[in-house]
């Protein structure tokens, strides 16, 4: 039976910010182009559930046996991340839920394991990158997430791409480190780094497609990622593969999103793969990790619901000295407000499938939808007689809408708004990837996943609403 990728799926944080915009302000070279950086209410766990959610919804008979989840920079240490992922997601409570993470090897680490292994495996991986004000981590990294959905083919569950093997290559040297508690990285002297890893990833690229049984002159995409910008140009251009087949790396657009980018380049690769494609993906990080899948003829019947292109074309600007106050860089004058008090751990975990999913009631006799649940019907009066209703998925329609400049945030002012839901249900509700001046009655929304505060090192999560756009997606 052959095994390989069931679905996948990229998430690109809706803001950007350009690097001559960092030139400008600091007075320095920034580069060209953007990067994507995430919300002020985003982390890595909240762009893992974004990428999960399209991964599953382009393969919803692909029901995970197993969630893992890798990052650098996780929201909690002590704490599993995937856990929150998995309550987002209402997996079954038998799929367990581990975390991959502390190198950039992670993400790449547990998308070959799961290719390697058994069952179906949801591997999520999201990363934020940091640096000092105007370093070359600041402005070439990047924020995003992607998810990978891999298992077996079968007659509901078609693979997209098979994998036909792959190879690594380990070596222990000092080129990139970050030690607990230090929020950016450190490099060695670029020409050593470049030099080990020109020599194992090419070793690692030679014994993968020995592995798979595969000439370098067929390979049709060649996706090379890594932290050392150097070493990963010196690798693409000397690896004995076509001229042209070299895939866009999203550098200029998106970054370089650590982990997360092998996956997330792979995503944005096999939207647009044609069936019988050999793609060749290499990740340089404390040695050189190489996959070899070819994709299927179910490719050319896939739909993304959201192609990474689209959502690199959807991005907004984000001023410099904002991405420094999200970064906390920069300290700016805080709301005159309360801040947030601690969530409570008990009511969190009592209604956990409202909080976590999203997950309103609808009353059997009457059909009224009630967010959030409730166990008295607004229409009739009926007492227990309740079906839970999944609503992260559902749409709606603002009906009216009020900017808040006094409530406590970290990015003001507040928009709330209240949402009529398709088929049923009203709630209001705070509005997110917003430009307060572009809304309008009758906009549309989605919801997605967000950090409302955090207070004692306490995550409070739940969903927002974001306006729907033409370019990724629209009302589709």
């Amino acid at each position: 039976m052959m095994r390989g990728i069931l679905s996948a799926a990229g998430y690109v944080p809706y803001r950007r910010l350009s690097r001559q915009a960092v030139a400008a302000f600091l007075g320095s070279s920034g580069g060209t182009g953007t990067r994507a950086v995430a919300g002020y209410d985003e982390d890595t766990t909240t762009m893992a559930v974004e990428a999960a959610r399209l991964a599953l919804r382009a393969a919803p008979a692909a029901a995970p046996d197993a969630l893992w989840f890798a990052t650098t920079t996780p929201a909690y240490l002590d704490k599993t991340n995937a856990a929150t992922v998995h309550a987002a997601l209402r997996l079954r409570s038998e799929v367990p839920a581990l975390d991959f993470g502390g190198s950039l090897r992670s993400g790449i680490g547990a998308l070959s394991s799961a290719l390697g292994g058994s069952g179906t495996t949801l591997v999520a991986v999201a990363d934020l990158r940091d640096g000092l004000p105007g370093g070359q981590d600041e402005t070439a990294g990047g924020d995003g997430a992607a998810a990978v959905v891999v298992g077996d083919d079968g007659p509901g569950t078609p693979l997209l791409a098979e994998y036909l093997g792959g190879a690594s290559a380990t070596d222990e040297f000092v080129d990139r480190w970050r030690a607990p508690g230090e929020r950016r990285s450190k490099v060695w002297e670029e020409r050593f780094g470049e030099t080990r890893y020109l020599a194992l990833g090419r070793d690692a690229v030679e014994r993968a497609l020995k592995a798979a049984g595969v000439d370098a002159r067929d390979v049709g995409g060649l996706v090379v990622t890594g932290m050392h910008a150097r070493a990963v140009a010196a690798l693409a251009g000397r690896l004995p593969v076509p001229a042209g087949a070299l895939v866009d790396d999203l550098g200029s657009s998106v970054g370089q999103t650590g982990a997360a980018h092998p996956a997330l380049v792979l995503s944005a690769a096999l939207e647009v793969a044609p069936p019988g494609r050999v793609l060749v993906v290499v990740h340089l990080a404390d040695g050189a990790d190489a996959l070899v899948l070819r994709t299927t003829e179910a490719v050319a019947r896939w739909a993304p619901p959201r192609p990474v292109a689209a959502q690199v074309a959807a991005g907004a600007d984000l001023p410099y000295a904002r991405f420094l106050a999200w970064r906390q860089m920069l300290e700016p004058e805080p709301p005159r407000r309360p801040e947030p008090t601690r969530v409570s751990t008990p009511a969190a975990w009592r209604a956990q499938d409202w909080k976590f999913g999203f997950v309103g009631s609808r009353d059997r006799s009457s059909g009224a939808v009630h967010l959030p649940p409730a166990r008295v019907s607004m229409r009739g009066g009926a007492v227990d007689d309740m079906e839970p209703l999944p609503m992260s998925d559902a749409r709606g329609t603002i009906a009216t809408y009020t900017i808040d400049r006094l409530a406590y945030s970290p990015s003001p002012p507040v928009v709330f708004a209240v949402v009529d839901f398709d088929g049923g249900g009203r709630f209001p509700l705070e509005l997110t990837d917003v430009d307060a001046e572009a809304l309008s009655v009758g906009q549309r929304v989605e919801m997605t996943f967000r950090r409302l505060s955090s207070a004692d090192g306490i995550h409070n999560y739940f969903w927002k609403g974001r306006p729907l756009r033409s370019t990724d997606g629209g009302d589709r």
